[in-house]
């Protein structure tokens, strides 16, 4: 349970897209069916449509108390990201340390098309936010100490070292010790590390407070021993397989890989930033490095994944490849209309400006 009572699945690793899409169907549908019986559903969206922040529980957790103390003390939204937003992850593992830099790089300056194309949270208490994604748009006042999109990935000789002194400068929040969740919030893992903490002299870490303070790090692309993928809101059911798919096809097959690096390798890191504020706004219509709109390189991506997953052949019962999962991101694309933007017209029609009506129409 999330803190404000956003459930999430954390997959097991797989082979394959199949066996991916089938758990987390499976899932799904035992949360349904428990859901069901409670009286209690679960909304496929990127951000609460119609609740206030003080409208939403706070699941009881030492470690979410500690945070919620320490977020409004470096920007204005945390609070909201905490309570308010659902995203959905991918976790890709890497075969090298150079693997890893060349999926990390592209994976960061095209987290915004999947920004864009996972849309799917345009309202604020019931209104148009003027975003598409109003989730993502929150991660840029939450805490600059700990999100963004991190230039030294770009720059010569980045590897796992270079992360680590990165991780290292992050404040933290929180250690454990016999079950108490302790308050070292703004405090530096470095001074933990040399046994001076202030409050705690003396007291070193484990390498399980190191793997719990990588988890309170929260740039677009995050790096543990796998590399998660941030950029995109939740959504509804009938899409989740498809993110996966984006980033397996791009990254999974050596020529697809190749083709992606080529699609991003000459944008100036300006650039890069430039399109991460600017894609929750305008989503597909943002525009790219190059004089073209994140709708035209996205269909250059999903050409390059639907060639990386072609390339696997790996066949579902029906002979289908796991390139099948694309084609709602494709059909986007050709349309040139995200799910926000068909959320905001049904807003302005058939709903009648009822934000309510989301619950509706994106229950799982």
């Amino acid at each position: 349970m999330e803190p404000g009572g956003q459930f999430e699945l954390s997959g097991a690793p797989l082979d394959n897209l199949h066996q991916t899409c089938r758990e987390v169907n499976g899932h799904l549908a035992q949360v349904k069916s428990v859901g069901d019986t409670l009286d209690v559903g679960f909304l496929g969206m990127g951000f609460h449509p119609t609740a206030r922040r003080d409208q939403i529980p706070i699941m009881p957790k030492a470690r979410y108390d500690i945070m919620r103390a320490y977020m409004p003390k470096k920007g204005n939204l945390g609070l909201d990201m905490m309570l308010r937003t659902c995203t959905v992850q991918v976790n890709l593992d890497f075969g090298s340390e150079a693997d890893m830099v060349q999926k990390f790089r592209i994976a960061l300056a095209l987290q915004p098309l999947a920004t864009a194309l996972f849309a799917s949270s345009p309202f604020l208490e019931g209104k148009p936010s003027g975003f598409l994604s109003w989730r993502s748009q929150i991660w840029t006042d939450t805490d600059p100490d700990r999100t963004g999109m991190l230039p030294f990935v770009f720059e010569d000789g980045f590897g796992f070292e270079r992360y680590v002194d990165y991780a290292l400068d992050v404040p933290m929040y929180f250690i454990e010790r016999d079950g108490v969740m302790l308050d070292v919030s703004g405090l530096s893992f470095r001074d933990f590390m040399k046994g001076a903490l202030p409050g705690h002299p003396g007291l070193f870490p484990s390498l399980k407070d190191w793997e719990d303070h990588l988890t309170t790090i929260f740039p677009e692309v995050r790096l543990k021993t796998f590399l998660e993928m941030r950029g995109a809101d939740g959504g509804p059911w009938a899409r989740l397989c498809a993110l996966p798919a984006l980033w397996v096809g791009l990254l999974y097959d050596g020529a697809a890989q190749a083709a992606a690096w080529d699609l991003v390798k000459d944008w100036r890191f300006d650039e890069m930033r430039a399109l991460r504020d600017a894609a929750p706004k305008w989503g597909l219509s943002a525009p790219v490095p190059g004089n073209r709109t994140l709708r035209e390189l996205g269909q250059d991506v999903l050409m390059i994944a639907r060639q990386g997953l072609a390339a696997r052949n790996i066949l579902n019962d029906a002979d289908e490849s796991e390139a099948v999962f694309l084609n709602i991101l494709q059909q986007m694309v050709d349309d040139n209309r995200t799910l926000a933007d068909q959320m905001l017209a049904d807003y302005h029609g058939h709903w009648h400006g009822d934000a309510n009506r989301a619950f509706d129409e994106y229950l799982y």
